[in-house]
């Protein structure tokens, strides 16, 4: 007999396969000697009560064998093709797109202006120790894109937008923990993510695909309302090659900047969109713990508390947490010299010793100085370059304890924290818009009655968290996925506007394969 149940799990109970099987037995009132196998279907904490407990959804086999494949299988197998696609790009939807592109017989040829993920370390190092950047080879441009190296989160709230279990599926089939198929906010972890995604590009290259590292679109050539073919530069050469494209699909994430550029000087439409910028918020972890479980030592068999805030201000604005990492580290994220954007990971453990969060505000259309598509843009580097000022160049960062920054003071010290390149105590208010220190000021003091001892002055506030999704939207047919000026130009995911994260890039990849196939045919 098979059957679905609900459990609920004591935390040091949660991995215990014995331990589970006694509650099936002792819930479904089964004898002693009954055989019981199950699978999890899915895995949530329940920290509400006075008990913490796990919630188990499964399915249960009782005195039957069970199944050996649990799930289907979706890795492409041959490498015969009927058409070409040039991918730009090898981030999350970049690569899933090619593996789409594989299952439907469609050769993939990804083009990525950054590094190899094993070189984009040493860049990441040399720009954590002593803040010097590569533009090419960062925490946004690489291979994998801006999640490989900050943090690899897998929640989505975009499941209708495609098919989350075959993003996840492949995950697994390339190196991820089966948990993240069942678990209510799955992660992976920096120190965890690019093996898979080395994994991903040599499965790609066996089936017959191409990636191209270090290889960057400089132009594009437009001849009847169409992609004819396109320029691009090798960055360890700087040789330009030019390349006859069929089918173009941009997938260059949030932060090349250069791509809208390059699009508006060739009359592309591109349209102005809302999106939200900050700061990074860390507290010390064990308050998060001691807040969220209501225990002063969360002990060695509940994860690091995590958190999700929001309110809606007086001023219309919609403030809220992002990118929530547990035991997570703050990290420089700039793609430019002059700016400074930061961002937060966690390692697979999540056992560093501070909880970050985005904390961010809704900027809208009319905050920008003018009607233009790139509107957004320049107000997002203008910030970024304050930024970058404050904190007194090199990538140091400005900052300023939470209630100090409510109540308009500037911090006489700052606090232990992660920003690995160092801290420079300002007034928060000379960096940002009016609009999001109004808004932030507000929210804090409300999050603090939300969470006990969340609005202290033990928290730091560090500026600029700016990256929450582009400024810019490159529209769509939304039947064909293509351009509406130009009809093999298919934009997708987080740089397009049509996406937000990994699972959910990965999912847009995966749909415009599809729209590619239905043109192909």
């Amino acid at each position: 007999m098979t059957q679905e149940i609900s459990l609920k799990v004591a935390p040091k109970s949660a991995d215990s396969f014995f331990s589970i099987v006694n509650l099936i037995k002792k819930k479904l009132n089964l004898h002693k000697n009954d055989k019981v196998e199950y699978q999890i279907l899915k895995k949530s904490l329940d920290a509400r009560g006075k008990n913490v407990v796990y919630l188990l959804l499964l399915r249960v086999w009782i005195n039957q064998e069970k199944p050996k494949e649990l799930r289907e299988r979706y890795l492409p197998t041959t490498d015969k093709f009927s058409s070409t696609t040039h991918i730009v790009g090898a981030g999350p939807a970049g690569l899933f797109c090619a593996l789409q592109c594989l299952l439907l017989g469609i050769k993939p040829i990804i083009i990525e202006r950054g590094k190899d993920i094993k070189s984009r370390r040493r860049d990441l190092a040399a720009l954590n120790k002593e803040g010097v950047l590569n533009p090419e080879s960062n925490y946004c441009f690489g291979e994998g894109g801006a999640g490989t190296y900050s943090d690899g989160k897998l929640y989505t709230r975009s499941k209708k937008r495609g098919d989350v279990l075959r993003v996840l599926s492949w995950l697994v089939d390339f190196g991820a923990k089966e948990s993240i198929l069942y678990e209510a906010h799955p992660h992976i972890g920096t120190n965890k993510l690019p093996q898979i995604i080395e994994n991903i590009r040599n499965k790609i290259i066996e089936l017959g695909g191409e990636v191209h590292f270090q290889t960057k679109l400089t132009d594009l050539l437009l001849k009847n309302g169409k992609v004819k073919s396109i320029q691009v530069k090798q960055m360890g050469t700087g040789q330009e090659e030019t390349l006859l494209v069929d089918t173009l699909v941009l997938a260059t994430g949030h932060s090349a900047s250069d791509i809208y550029h390059l699009l508006d000087e060739k009359n592309i439409e591109l349209q102005a969109k809302s999106f939200a910028l900050g700061v990074r918020i860390e507290h010390p972890q064990p308050l998060i713990d001691a807040a969220q479980y209501g225990m002063d030592n969360r002990g060695d068999y509940l994860p690091p508390a995590s958190y999700s805030l929001v309110k809606q201000t007086q001023n219309g604005r919609g403030v809220f947490s992002f990118c929530m990492c547990p035991g997570g580290i703050i990290a420089p994220a700039s793609t430019e010299y002059n700016k400074l954007v930061v961002n937060g990971w966690s390692p697979s453990k999540r056992n560093n010793p501070f909880a970050n969060s985005g904390m961010v505000v809704t900027v809208l259309p009319e905050d920008f100085k003018d009607n233009s598509a790139l509107a957004g843009l320049e107000f997002q580097g203008e910030v970024e370059e304050k930024a970058f000022n404050a904190g007194g160049g090199n990538f140091r960062a400005p900052a300023q304890r939470m209630v100090d920054f409510v109540n308009g003071i500037i911090s006489q010290d700052l606090p232990k924290n992660s920003y690995n390149l160092g801290l420079t105590s300002c007034d928060l208010s000379k960096v940002l818009p009016t609009s999001i220190c109004e808004s932030l000021k507000e929210a804090l003091p409300y999050f603090g009655e939300k969470i006990k001892g969340y609005y202290t002055n033990d928290a730091v506030l560090v500026a600029t968290e700016s990256r929450t999704s582009s400024p810019v939207r490159i529209p769509r047919d939304p039947q064909s996925f293509a351009h509406p000026q130009v009809s093999n130009l298919f934009p997708c995911s987080e740089g397009a506007g049509y996406a937000g994260g990994i699972v959910s890039a990965a999912m847009d990849g995966m749909n415009v394969a599809l729209k590619l196939i239905e043109k192909i045919k």
